[in-house]
């Protein structure tokens, strides 16, 4: 969810999942898929459907990147 509705959450966006994510990475640098995933589970109500779109809005910004040698994901963006 990019566009918010009458009835959504703030805390249940892919922009918050990002948001958390990102703030996780910044401090850590590197960290498994799985560890992300399991983060991600116990930080949004829902978040098995937002976590594939809040990487790819990471991506997209240009905030990480994939290691898929180690399976894990680096942060890469600015202000580090």
């Amino acid at each position: 969810m990019l566009r918010p509705a009458k009835h959504s959450h703030p805390d249940q966006s892919v922009i918050y999942l990002s948001s958390v994510i990102a703030r996780h990475l910044r401090r850590r640098r590197v960290e498994s898929y799985q560890d992300l995933f399991e983060l991600a589970r116990r930080s949004v109500s829902g978040a098995d459907d937002l976590f594939a779109p809040a990487l790819s809005l990471l991506f997209a910004l240009g905030l990480v990147e994939y290691r898929q040698k180690a399976d894990s994901f680096e942060y890469v963006g600015v202000g580090t």
